[in-house]
């Protein structure tokens, strides 16, 4: 919406329009508009430098900049053939160097329709750039971002003022208290007529009041091309505004008159103009993740104790301890409240960036076979979405309570119950296989958990027993999809699992009560419908190799001849 403020001077539009006409001389006029932040101070009395865009169709000179007063007022005219302009829409020809103005209010003078269409595409081509930039960033976890509108927009002007720090100074203008609704209502209606396209297009789909990527986009989007374009892109763009910008431009008619820079006041003291502290919120504020108490903020940078006590309901005074569980390449943190006589916990995960001898190891002895993801960022990312994902349909796991992505934490439930390697050893410590009938059965149902999840195309990435847990409910829980993704390598998961359970075993004790377990689990993973496929290739060297530096060797060999010959006896 742009609509011309009351405030406006018509004899201020009549001397514009009148200069504008001998810009262009015998050329037609596509349309002229006041933007930037002048277009908030358009009153006789402002002495605020006035912006002025004018399309030319058929301007010879392409681009030309003009200075000029109106009634001492000092003003610039960004001259542009309408040709070079329509291509900086549609494609940042010029790195936006001039369409970058219909992302801020603007009022038109002449053709308010064209201007309108041509916000509308802009804005569009920028929503496309922004989810784009989401599914590279978030690789699973953008198919359940809910996203609010409102970041379309901080997030294109931010983003532009990064690469152009000047452009900070029409964001000082724009988010005055006494205009901030009144502007944000007026940038805002062009992208929601962009995002009622978008929708049409199936590109994004609407969600109780939020949008949400469409699984399509994010499929398209996924390669290591698209990242690479949008680096050119803003590289295009902080070079072009760069040479092509408001100050710049300025600064070169400038520098022809003393006179001028005297009049020009607004630029006096004002080189650090771009470090004002601006009241604009973050655009992860407008991005939320499913969890169990409802959408939670991207933005969100509450502690561990404040959360906590947010999420356990608890009055701010309320104390609450933090008691660390371990974690060789993440800290876990088991926080707990007293309330009511009881106690009640919950689970944090820190997500640090994995370097040096932390992983080091890890590449090592899984080079050619597994690849590692270190980012911490990436890898909350994965554990946040395969966890939404699995407890949609229907898997047990701890439900995701809440996210603080600038800290890179996370809040999960706490659930009560014993892990697999406790069991495991505990069978591996029996005498025969007549004393472990109950636990065996848990672990065919182990097998058949890894099935359903393998069904879904998804592998879990970090299947040792310690991550898998017998709750007191009677359901297993799958827990830690760091390491999680989607159309992964099955075998994996399948390798990880049963070797852990060698590297349990005595190497006194023989192979019987582990091969067991193995086909235990083997029996229950195939009975769901698992893929032999990926049981007989974890028995390969290419797996073997990487366990074999802590499972001895008669025990590795023989679960790995277990997975080779699976399926023989039905075949």
């Amino acid at each position: 919406m742009t609509i011309k403020q009351e405030r406006f001077s018509e004899e201020l539009e009549r001397q514009i329009c009148d200069f504008c006409r001998q810009v262009a001389n015998s050329s037609p006029i596509t349309s002229i508009c006041v933007c930037g932040g002048s277009a908030q101070f358009l009153s006789d009395e402002s002495r605020a430098l006035l912006e002025v865009l004018l399309v030319v169709d058929g301007f010879k000179p392409r681009l030309m900049n003009y200075v000029k007063f109106f009634n001492a007022r000092p003003a610039i005219v960004y001259t542009v053939d309408k040709w070079i302009f329509e291509k900086d829409v549609s494609f940042g020809f010029l790195g936006e160097a001039f369409a970058v103005h219909l992302i801020f209010p603007y009022i038109p003078l002449v053709n308010a329709e064209y201007l309108r269409a041509e916000e509308v595409k802009l804005k569009k081509r920028l929503i496309l750039e922004l989810l784009e930039n989401l599914v590279l960033a978030f690789p699973e976890l953008s198919r359940e971002i809910r996203i609010k509108p409102e970041y379309f927009m901080y997030e294109a002007m931010l983003g532009r003022a990064r690469l152009f720090p000047p452009i900070y100074y029409t964001l000082s203008r724009l988010f005055q208290k006494e205009l901030r609704k009144q502007n944000v209502n007026q940038v805002m209606d062009g992208y929601l007529s962009a995002l009622r396209e978008l929708e049409k297009e199936g590109i994004v789909e609407r969600v109780n009041g939020f949008y949400k990527v469409s699984q399509n986009f994010v499929e398209n989007f996924r390669s290591r091309k698209a990242l690479f374009i949008n680096l050119l892109r803003s590289a295009q763009k902080a070079l072009f505004m760069s040479f092509l910008g408001t100050f710049p431009r300025v600064l070169g008619v400038l520098s022809e008159s003393a006179d001028l820079i005297m009049k020009f006041q607004f630029f006096e003291g004002g080189r650090n103009y771009w470090k004002t502290e601006l009241d604009i919120e973050d655009p992860k504020a407008y991005l939320f993740v499913p969890t169990a108490n409802g959408l939670a903020p991207l933005a969100a940078k509450m502690g561990i104790e404040d959360f906590a006590r947010r999420t356990l309901k608890v009055e701010r005074d309320t104390p609450v301890a933090v008691e660390a569980l371990g974690g060789v390449l993440n800290d876990v943190y088991l926080v707990k409240v007293s309330l009511d006589g009881g106690e009640r916990r919950v689970v944090v995960k820190s997500f640090k960036d994995w370097s040096g001898f932390k992983w080091f190891p890890l590449t090592l002895w899984t080079v050619g076979t597994r690849t590692f993801t270190l980012l911490g960022r990436s890898r909350l990312e994965r554990e946040c979405f395969i966890n939404h994902f699995l407890y949609s349909k229907g898997f047990a796991v701890p439900r995701l309570l809440g996210i603080n992505h600038g800290e890179k934490l996370v809040f999960m439930e706490y659930v009560e119950g014993e892990t697999l390697e406790k069991i495991i050893k505990r069978i591996l410590s029996r005498e025969g296989a007549d004393e472990i009938k109950e636990e065996l059965k848990l672990i065919r149902r182990v097998g058949e958990v890894f099935a359903k999840v393998h069904a879904l195309d998804v592998v879990l990435g970090d299947t040792k027993p310690e991550n898998i847990l017998a709750g007191r409910d009677g359901k297993i829980y799958l827990m830690d999809f760091e390491q999680a993704s989607r159309k992964g390598d099955k075998a994996w998961d399948i390798a990880e699992f049963l070797y852990f359970i060698g590297h349990y075993a005595s190497p006194f004790a023989g192979t019987k009560l582990v091969e067991t377990v193995v086909k235990a689990f083997i029996e229950g993973y195939l009975g769901a419908g698992g893929s032999l496929e990926a049981v007989r290739a974890a028995g390969k060297p290419r797996y073997t190799k990487v366990f074999s530096v802590f499972v001895f060797p008669h025990v590795i060999l023989a679960i790995s001849n277990i997975c080779r010959k699976a399926g023989c006896e039905n075949g």
